[in-house]
């Protein structure tokens, strides 16, 4: 490693709470983007082998989910609210603009990076990981892939810096099956009236700007689905009583009502009848972001277990030293890392432009199982403290849950898979 880079990642150690964009303007002048660590020889690397740029990032967030973060995070799943400082301080971070060019106040990264960041933030808190997940692989992306330069310097620049966008999808007669959707956005000269409901609106309670995908030509089916950008003080849209849920409590989930929402056509983004397909894009990328958010759970869990084991006496030693508990922790920390494996494959699949989508279905599912097997295990090791809050290892039990259900059922998941399994041996 560069003197240079040591210099850096001590000043990082020094002020955990640095933007990552500063830290990254210092170091790109004197740093090489090459792989750390890599051998001259080693055509193709492992794929834990990260670019310098990928490495710095993922100490810097290690370091500021815990400093920073870490302290909130058991107030803000008893209250189920997120703290107003840990959302001004991912802005503040460069965190909510990690792949938003810096043209727009982004951080200007790569989707992979944006994976790390997820990963390490839900290690500590799987509802901050969330939050920053949303932002990055759905809203963000969207308005970079679809937007117009007008909508672009109107909204990304605000998504950089101080606004939280929501994705609103889901319906009550449109789950799985989610181009089912009852909502209508009827035409009127330049502009169009939003009519209808959502629900299970991520981040919708602190959302400044909303993509709500509406269906402009029922008799069309989801071919008139369409995607507008709805700001929150928008005069019909209403945001509902946050559900009471059993993990995630400081994520918000809302449901959304639109009564007679007027919203211009110069909002549509993208184009009109598209919705269905950017919506299924942005889920594919979405799934790797859910992967790496579950990986993180696990992780995190399985890292605030193993030391209760090491210090643990029963019987005269350590519990770590029971061959059956030994047999149990290698069994779990290989589905870890086996997770972790596809979670970055499908990412970096993502980044290099190649067909990902069932490596992406692969990952999340995986990662989900994994998350439920580690976190479960993890409480039955701790034993009757791990089942108390005292610990945080109940809270990751049931942060975990919601990783087989959202951005696509694990069914959904497998049904997927098969697809391409299919049309793989379709000779």
């Amino acid at each position: 490693m560069s003197s240079s880079l040591v210099r850096i990642l001590s000043k990082a150690s020094r002020h955990p709470c640095v933007p990552w964009a500063a830290l990254r303007s210092r170091s790109t002048a004197s740093l090489p983007d090459v792989p750390s660590q890599q051998p001259p020889a080693v055509s193709f690397a492992p794929l834990q082998t990260f670019s310098e740029e990928e490495g710095m990032m993922r100490e810097a967030v290690q370091k500021y989910a815990r400093d920073c973060i870490a302290p909130y995070v058991s107030k803000m799943d008893e209250e189920s609210a997120m703290d107003p400082a840990v959302i001004k301080s991912l802005f503040d971070q460069g965190l909510m603009g990690i792949e938003i060019d810096p043209e727009y106040g982004g951080t200007g990264s790569t989707f992979f990076s944006s994976i790390l960041v997820i990963e390490e933030l839900a290690k500590v808190d799987a509802s901050v990981a969330v939050l920053c997940d949303i932002q990055n692989t759905l809203i963000n992306t969207l308005l970079s892939n679809l937007g117009t330069p007008q909508q672009k310097e109107q909204y990304l620049s605000r998504l950089s810096t101080d606004t939280v966008g929501s994705f609103c999808l889901s319906e009550a007669e449109a789950g799985s099956d989610a181009f089912a959707l009852k909502t209508r956005a009827e035409k009127h000269k330049d502009y169009y009236v939003i009519n209808g409901s959502k629900m299970w609106i991520s981040n919708a309670e602190h959302a400044g700007v909303f993509l709500v995908m509406a269906n402009v030509d029922p008799a069309a089916g989801y071919r008139g689905i369409t995607c507008f950008m709805v700001d929150r003080d928008t005069e019909g849209m209403a945001i509902g009583k946050k559900e009471n849920k059993l993990g995630l409590r400081a994520s918000s989930t809302c449901p959304l009502n639109f009564d007679n929402v007027k919203v211009p056509e110069k909002n549509i983004l993208g184009q009109v009848g598209h919705g269905y397909k950017y919506a299924i894009g942005m889920l594919n990328e979405g799934r790797i972001g859910i992967a790496a958010q579950m990986l993180g759970v696990a992780q995190g869990c399985f890292d605030h277990t193993i030391p209760y084991t090491q210090q643990r006496i029963q019987f005269g030693q350590r519990i770590f030293d029971f061959q059956g508990l030994q047999h149990q922790i290698s069994h779990v920390a290989t589905q870890i890392e086996a997770a972790r494996l596809l979670t970055y494959n499908a990412a970096r699949l993502k980044e290099a432009g190649r067909p990902f989508i069932k490596e992406a279905c692969m990952a999340k599912y995986f990662t989900s199982e994994v998350a439920t097997l580690t976190t479960s295990k993890c409480i039955e090791w701790m034993g009757g403290v791990g089942f108390t809050k005292d610990y945080p290892i109940e809270k990751y039990y049931r942060d975990c849950k919601i990783g087989t259900i959202y951005e696509g059922t694990t069914n959904i998941q497998l049904s997927t898979m098969a697809k391409y399994i299919d049309k793989e041996y379709d000779h």
